[in-house]
This record gives C-alpha cells, structure tokens and sequence, in this order.
C-alpha cells in the first residue's frame, strides 16, 4: 500500500509543477541575490522602465533601500519614479481606468511573479519580444503569445525579428546555448549589445526574484554564519574529544 502511494506521489509531481507555473521556457536564468550590485541594477530597472505600469503591492522603497544598501537621499532622488513616501508600498502610476483603455486590461502586480511563475520565464520574457505587425503594439512574445505588453525595453534592446520558433530549426539546434529556443534577428539596434542586454535583463530578474521572497537574504546571510559555527564547532569538539581521551589511548 505504502510502495503504490509513494508512486502515486512520485507521477502527480509534473502536475504538480505545472500547476504552479512550471511552464516550458526557452532560456534558464541562473539567480544570483548574493550579487548585492546586480540587486541595485536591477532595482534601477524596475524602478526606470516597469514601475510606470506595474506594482509591488508587497514591497516598501524603504525595505529595498534597507536590504540592498542604497541611502535613503538616493532612493528618494533616483529611484522613487512613483508616487508616494520611501514608507510607502510600491504602486504603479498609471491607474486602472487609463490602463484598460491603453492595454485592455491593468497591468498584473509583479510582487510574486517569480514565485509563481519562476525566474526562467521572466528572463525569457524579457528576451523574446519580436517584431509583429499584426499586434497593436506592434510586438509580440514567444513567451506570452498576443501580450498587451508593449516591448518597453526596447531603446535597450533595440528590436528584433523571429527566425523561427522552438521546434522548427530541426534537431539539435540551439540559440545563446539553450537548446531548442527561438532564434532572433536583430533588425534595429538598441543602446545596449545583445549580451549587454541580456546581463542587464538578469538583472531585473535577479531582483523580481529577491521582491518575491525578500527573507532569502536574511536567510542566506544567517545560512552563511550558521556553517562558520558549526564549522568552528566541530573544530572545538574535536580538540575537546582528543584531550579527553589523551590518557585512555
């Protein structure tokens, strides 16, 4: 009974995993929170092109301030785009009404994005913005088909076109060492390379993933302090033990 319960549990886990958001994205993203410097950058972005649009309803300037070393002065002058106190949550600036007219509905709060939906799909978001006439905004997403999103990074990026889609380049094809992603082409440049932009775009992710559960940096700092303890620890015990039994061997 116990053998097929277990097997029960061990087919239910892709369910599971879709369930939550586990889609099939074309890049991986490697998340790095303790690169305090990419953090910032990353703040910056948001902060720049996203907090327009978006909200982090769950999210204080005064906790990002706090938790990734920026001064106050600074993040009150340069990075508080939106209205409000560095006390205050952070809320988009476009509101409900103007933003149904302009995309069809309110843009989503991107607190738990990268909870819900992960860091890989974020990156590759990002990333696969492409040229489509037949679209309002006149983009389109390999992630996210018919998005109202506007390709908003673009003067960064610049703008690109697709090559063909995950599955139509043959067997074996890879693009920017993913397998069986998307190939681009890029039709207008933007301010940055393709591998700038791609470091700027890990940024942001890197930085939605730290909004989404902003513990992880006390964790990891105390994770950090824990293993010197025990390490230490273990180095006394070893010492203790030999002194103890010095005289029995």
């Amino acid at each position: 009974m116990m053998r097929r319960l277990f097997i029960a549990l061990f087919l239910m886990m892709p369910l599971a995993a879709l369930a939550a958001g586990g889609e099939s994205v074309p890049f991986h993203h490697e998340t790095n929170l303790g690169n305090q410097a990419s953090l910032q950058r990353g703040a910056k972005m948001f902060m720049n092109y996203c907090s327009g649009c978006h909200s982090l309803q769950y999210m204080r300037y005064q906790r990002i301030a706090d938790d990734l070393d920026i001064p106050e002065e600074v993040m009150e002058k340069n990075l508080m785009m939106t209205r409000g106190k560095i006390h205050d949550t952070i809320q988009g600036t476009m509101d409900a009404e103007s933003a149904a007219e302009w995309f069809g509905k309110a843009p989503p709060d991107l607190s738990l994005t990268a909870r819900e939906r992960g860091a890989d799909w974020i990156y590759s978001f990002l990333l696969s913005f492409y040229r489509d006439d037949s679209r309002p905004s006149g983009v389109n997403n390999v992630v996210m088909s018919n998005t109202a999103m506007p390709a908003v990074l673009a003067p960064l990026q610049g703008y690109q076109a697709l090559k063909h889609e995950e599955g139509e380049g043959g067997e074996g094809e890879s693009h920017g060492g993913d397998h069986g992603a998307p190939e681009f082409e890029l039709v207008q440049e933007g301010q940055l390379d393709p591998a700038e932009y791609k470091a700027a775009v890990g940024d942001l992710t890197n930085f939605l993933v730290y909004v989404g559960e902003p513990a992880k940096l006390v964790r990891y700092s105390l994770g950090f302090k824990v293993i010197v303890f025990l390490l230490l620890f273990t180095a006394l015990a070893y010492m203790l033990k030999k002194e103890f039994w010095r005289d029995v061997h």
